[in-house]
């Protein structure tokens, strides 16, 4: 999500300064590829680049067709192969032993139903949703490019087809991206999750950086504390928003939902105890202690007491000692294996090295459908 928000942000500022602008999309991938089908990168006329769709070894022959696009002022599509030597002596390199289809979409500013508009409409909502690109493999053909998007309550289309309402439905009830063949043409049904909001309660020096770290990965960061001395803008410049309130009143205050990861860090037993037994009710995937071990049980036995249910679910999304195994001592390397962690159970990874994994990194089954 930052950098889908990165290229809203950058198309707005081109936009303003009456720059061309294009967009190019990775919508199918066969082999092994740095990106996924999906990641995107804005270009202006004037070789301005915001976002990434390799590691860097085609964005500087991606800039060129994308500005082509934009003199042409029709969509393209490209074709790298690393096993074919004319790339090489292009200097494209790819080294990943793949085939990347790259769309270059020149953007209309008036158009509001342009890929970057919709985009935004994604952006600006804590929905799931699916954006859907068309394109020929036949790089000859017209290709008609991004054309719709659907949430739970919306349906845009600028395409005529009445099986892509069906299939956006389908990926979105399934959330997994899909690439879908059927004789020249495929369309790139990609899901997109609301970005991961991450309440932090607690405001004390350790929770700094993990705001940090979570600021970098463009999630949304909720401080909460009842100290008005400790959760302050100054302290917390980069979260999205500060909450100084009493543990009864913190989901009057947030709204946790499946995309929302909770991290109990105030050092407080009391305050901690208190909010943990209101996000045992919530759709929050994640709550993490911060603290030995006992700490937790000790948690879990009060509530038992208290005669408190503890669902299985709930119990699957309890962290603690939250954090992944990685020998950390300062509250920095803390931080990092406590984001480590919550990306890896977002993921629905082990959060192990990847040397270990047997199996490819990336799940072609999830983005790889023929009809």
């Amino acid at each position: 999500m930052k950098e889908l928000n990165d290229i809203i942000q950058a198309y707005d500022r081109a936009v303003l300064q009456n720059k061309q602008t294009a967009l190019a999309t990775v919508v199918k991938v066969e082999g092994s590829s740095y990106r996924r089908p999906g990641a995107r990168m804005l270009v202006t006329e004037d070789g301005e680049i915001t976002g990434a769709i390799s590691g860097g070894c085609l964005e500087g022959d991606a800039l060129r067709k994308a500005q082509f696009a934009m003199f042409e002022k029709k969509n393209k599509l490209v074709i790298y192969d690393t096993s074919d030597e004319e790339d090489n002596k292009l200097g494209v390199q790819l080294g990943c032993n793949g085939i990347v289809y790259i769309l270059f979409e020149p953007l209309q500013p008036y158009n509001e139903n342009n890929p970057v508009h919709l985009l935004k409409k994604v952006a600006v909502q804590r929905k799931d949703a699916v954006i859907a690109t068309v394109f020929n493999r036949d790089m000859r053909a017209e290709q008609t490019g991004t054309c719709c998007l659907v949430n739970n309550n919306e349906f845009i289309s600028l395409n005529e087809d009445v099986n892509m309402k069906k299939d956006a439905r389908s990926v979105l009830e399934e959330k997994h991206s899909v690439v879908k063949d059927q004789d020249e043409r495929s369309v790139l049904y990609q899901f997109i999750p609301p970005a991961i909001q991450l309440i932090v309660v607690g405001a004390g020096n350790d929770a700094q950086p993990v705001v940090d770290m979570a600021f970098l990965l463009g999630w949304k960061i909720i401080v909460a504390d009842g100290r008005p001395a400790y959760a302050t803008p100054q302290r917390f410049a980069k979260a999205t928003d500060i909450c100084i309130v009493k543990p009864a009143e913190i989901l009057s205050s947030v709204q946790a939902d499946e995309q929302t990861a909770v991290v109990l860090m105030t050092h407080n037993y009391n305050y901690d105890l208190a909010v943990f037994e209101q996000l045992l009710h919530t759709g929050c995937r994640y709550i993490g202690t911060l603290g030995p071990k006992k700490k937790l049980s000790r948690m879990l036995d009060e509530l038992q007491e208290k005669g408190v249910n503890i669902e299985p679910a709930a119990s699957k999304k309890i962290y603690g000692p939250v954090g992944l195994d990685i020998g950390a001592e300062t509250s920095e390397e803390i931080a990092l294996s406590v984001i480590a962690e919550i990306k890896a159970v977002f993921s629905k990874r082990q959060g192990s090295s990847l040397r270990e994994r047997a199996s490819e990194i990336h799940n072609r089954t999830l983005i790889s459908s023929h009809e």
